[in-house]
């Protein structure tokens, strides 16, 4: 989450995605209207269903969920031409999603859905219409089908994305075989972390060991293994993987931008203050086992060991504390302090950083000459009080919700490249 979005816990519901939500929405039509109904008690004076009807009703609601989401590709569409010309809040979808975001390749829902209701019999469901999950789970499928032709980066969240929280990469995950297949691929594969380590290369080959002990046992080439980077506290540090399979932080000259190399420790200063201010004050008000923690350009708070703190209670320490600083921000006397941050809720802890990851996309695609069409983020936190939310206006995006997932997605995106550009497979 950035500086440009005021969120007001009152009035915004921060744990629902407002897209996901319309096609649900629009989906209940043929789960309500047409929906078989379970086979009643047998009554000799009603007709008897001749054979095949229970196929043909199937079909017919398949071909129901496929012409809405036909109709919803069509506003997709209608929208990313409003785009190209500058105008997408003269879009329909607009209208009936205001909070809609930017599409940077079209989306073909029906293929997925059809895909989708093939594995797990979505159009049979008499008494669970589609859910968050499975609608979740299409538009993911039909932006591996879209960008599949045209993929040239790859970044990963760390944490509930290629490793559980807190954790390290576990040297016997499939998700190592399928990262080396992404290189294999000729594609530029990136964690973005919110873990800032800054000097210190050894802390993110820990997070990452499983990972680059695969590259090492498969003997993984030099041009390879320089195709993987990771770039950590959001957006600030830029580390390559060498041909010894370890690590290497690059210059901020050779990546950062001036705009960022600009940033002054005084503005960073006053916003973690800030930032730490409230949430010290979050942990009085609610009396939280917790510790604060101060690093160069994040601040956060971690629960004491085998403590739990409540989501509802994250949340509330995230959106009070971007509360604070908006409008810390929009005062005159915040107005020269100005840099873009990050709070958000890691799912067992809270941090604020300065910058964020749309940042970090972008510094990406300028080094690495990806355009938002060839870009591919993979993430779990897609909610407003998440840090993967703001790289939606930066590039494409699958939202996963474990490592499992990932690895599914990943199987099926690597399917894909497979098939459409079997020309780019290193021999």
């Amino acid at each position: 989450m950035t500086s440009v979005y005021t969120i007001n816990y009152a009035l915004r519901a921060h744990k629902r995605d407002p897209f996901i939500e319309f096609i649900k929405g629009m989906l209940m039509t043929p789960f309500v209207l047409h929906a078989r109904p379970l086979p009643h008690i047998y009554d000799p004076t009603e007709k008897e269903d001749s054979p095949g009807d229970d196929d043909y009703h199937m079909d017919a609601n398949v071909a129901r969920y496929c012409d809405i989401l036909s109709s919803i590709e069509e506003l997709i569409n209608e929208h990313i031409r409003k785009q190209a010309k500058g105008v997408p809040d003269q879009s329909r979808l607009k209208r009936l999603v205001p909070s809609i975001s930017t599409f940077h390749t079209q989306l073909p829902l029906r293929e997925s859905f059809v895909l989708a209701n093939t594995k797990h019999s979505i159009a049979a469901r008499r008494f669970v219409p589609p859910s968050f999950n499975d609608i979740r789970r299409i538009l993911n499928t039909a932006q591996n089908i879209a960008i599949a032709p045209k993929l040239k980066l790859i970044t990963f969240d760390g944490d509930m994305t290629l490793y559980d929280d807190g954790k390290d990469f576990e040297h016997d995950s499939e998700l190592v075989k399928l990262l080396m297949r992404l290189l294999e691929h000729d594609l530029y594969v990136c964690v973005v972390t919110a873990a800032g380590y800054p000097g210190d290369a050894s802390r993110y080959e820990q997070r990452l060991s499983g990972l680059l002990k695969g590259f090492e046992n498969a003997r993984l080439s030099k041009e390879m293994c320089e195709k993987f980077f990771v770039l950590g506290g959001e957006c600030n540090y830029l580390l390559q993987c060498q041909d010894n399979y370890h690590l290497k932080y690059l210059k901020e000259s050779e990546y950062q931008p001036q705009c960022i190399r600009s940033w002054k420790p005084d503005q960073i200063k006053a916003i973690l203050d800030l930032a730490q201010e409230n949430l010290q004050r979050c942990i009085d008000d609610m009396k939280l086992p917790c510790t604060v923690l101060r690093k160069s350009k994040a601040v956060g708070i971690v629960p004491k060991p085998n403590v739990k703190i409540f989501r509802e209670q994250l949340d509330e320490c995230v959106l009070s504390t971007q509360h604070r600083i908006v409008n810390y921000l929009q005062s005159p006397r915040g107005s020269e302090n100005s840099l873009p941050f990050c709070a958000f809720n890691g799912g067992s802890d809270v941090w604020v950083d300065i910058g964020n990851k749309l940042i970090g996309v972008h510094i990406l695609q300028e080094f690495l000459g990806a355009k938002p069409h060839e870009t591919l983020h993979v993430g779990d936190q897609f909610l407003s009080t998440g840090n993967d939310f703001a790289t939606r206006h930066q590039c494409c995006t699958l939202w996963i919700v474990n490592p499992i997932e990932t690895q599914n997605v990943l199987v099926e995106l690597t399917a894909l490249l497979e098939a459409k550009k079997p020309e780019r497979v290193v021999k």
